[in-house]
């Protein structure tokens, strides 16, 4: 059986860096790092993931990988665009069609198909109900017998 890894990243609040992007959105963060994940682990060659809470969320972080580090490309479309097996992320809104190794989860609850991955980033936001929610995630993962671990989000990436 699979060991499934999962590591929550705590997201400070950076009110500069939500008015640098003229986003109040308190989901940017998690997306934006969602964006650093995916871009690890393509220079990696891990194929990714992304799961997100709805249509419009997804296209978001479709937008903000084109954006977010001005002088890198990471190769991604959301699902059912692109070619057959996708870009080496994709982005989604759906359960997974293709076998990837890395699953970025940005929804509020853990996916009934996260078993499928070998590694899993979460993120806890510094919102107080979107943390509470997080803390639900860790425990459920834990209770799927995947090992939980957490680090601070490094600061240092969404300003670079």
């Amino acid at each position: 059986m699979m060991n499934t890894q999962v590591m929550f990243y705590l997201l400070e609040h950076d009110e500069n860096a939500a008015q640098a992007n003229n986003n109040p959105d308190k989901h940017y963060l998690s997306l934006l790092h969602s964006c650093f994940q995916a871009a690890h682990f393509y220079r990696q060659n891990q194929r990714v993931f992304i799961y997100c809470q709805d249509q419009a969320q997804a296209h978001q972080v479709d937008e903000l990988l084109w954006s977010f580090e001005p002088d890198s490309f990471v190769p991604h479309n959301l699902v059912n665009e692109g070619q057959k097996n996708g870009a080496a992320v994709e982005i989604s809104w759906q359960v997974p069609t293709n076998r990837r190794p890395v699953l970025i989860n940005l929804t509020s609850t853990v996916p009934n198909f996260a078993h499928q991955f070998s590694q899993i980033v979460d993120f806890v936001p510094s919102d107080e109900h979107l943390k509470q929610n997080a803390r639900e995630r860790f425990k459920a993962y834990r209770q799927l017998g995947f090992q939980v671990g957490n680090q601070p989000a490094s600061s240092s990436q969404a300003t670079s």
